[in-house]
């Protein structure tokens, strides 16, 4: 069976894609949670240097050998995995969610600077200041209201390209965004947000963000205190 390191479930947007994608999909595998800590020397650092000189998760973890960054992880799952769907089986289709994907991978920075997924707040406030202050955080959102628009219109949903798939998985933590922040979209996102939020793979991974009760000074910039 793989292992697929991850880190904290309520901050880390890049370990929900994979958990997402491979639990959705039933692919079997075990999970490695570790705590978040970026400093040198610390134990997150310590055992990831024995698998990736990123030093960063996810990590795939098949029988020893290891698979970092998420593209990378979700090609090789394609590959070990080819029954199941985590590609469009439509070519054209394949290509397109290929190119969203890439896109969300190296872009959207405004929005994951300003609104970085944080799946146990509620931020309303702090949404509404960021969208009123940062043009940037604005056109990212509004590209990505035309991207999931044009998807869904193109496949008739109710996931981006029908059925759920890697392209789902990817903007999972997007979804998670709009939430915390009370982000504004159109009906027809807005469906399909709590359509991804409902899926049983998702609220799993959110109950267990909830429990954690680990709150990372880093990644709340938007508080001088926490409740509970």
């Amino acid at each position: 069976m793989v292992q697929l390191i991850i880190a904290n479930k309520n901050y880390s947007s890049w370990s929900l894609r994979p958990w997402l994608l491979m639990t959705a999909l039933e692919i079997p595998f075990e999970e490695v949670k570790l705590r978040l800590d970026f400093e040198e020397g610390s134990e997150f650092k310590r055992f990831l240097a024995g698998y990736t000189p990123a030093g960063r998760v996810p990590v795939l973890v098949d029988e020893g050998f290891a698979v970092w960054e998420t593209p990378a992880i979700v090609e090789y799952l394609a590959e070990k995995f080819p029954a199941k769907p985590i590609w469009p089986a439509d070519a054209k289709a394949r290509a397109r969610a290929r190119s969203v994907c890439a896109e969300m991978h190296a872009g959207f920075v405004a929005l994951r600077q300003h609104f970085p997924m944080n799946i146990e707040a509620s931020l309303l406030e702090v949404g509404r200041r960021v969208l009123a202050s940062e043009p940037a955080v604005v056109r990212d959102v509004q590209r990505i209201v035309q991207m999931w628009t044009q998807l869904l219109d193109a496949s008739g949903g109710p996931f981006l390209f029908g059925g759920f798939s890697n392209a789902d998985a990817y903007f999972a933590p997007v979804c998670t965004r709009l939430r915390t922040y009370g982000v504004p979209v159109p009906p027809a996102v807005q469906a399909y947000v709590d359509r991804v939020w409902s899926l049983p793979a998702m609220q799993a991974w959110v109950r267990e963000a909830m429990a954690e009760q680990d709150f990372l000074d880093f990644d709340e910039p938007y508080r001088s205190r926490r409740a509970g």
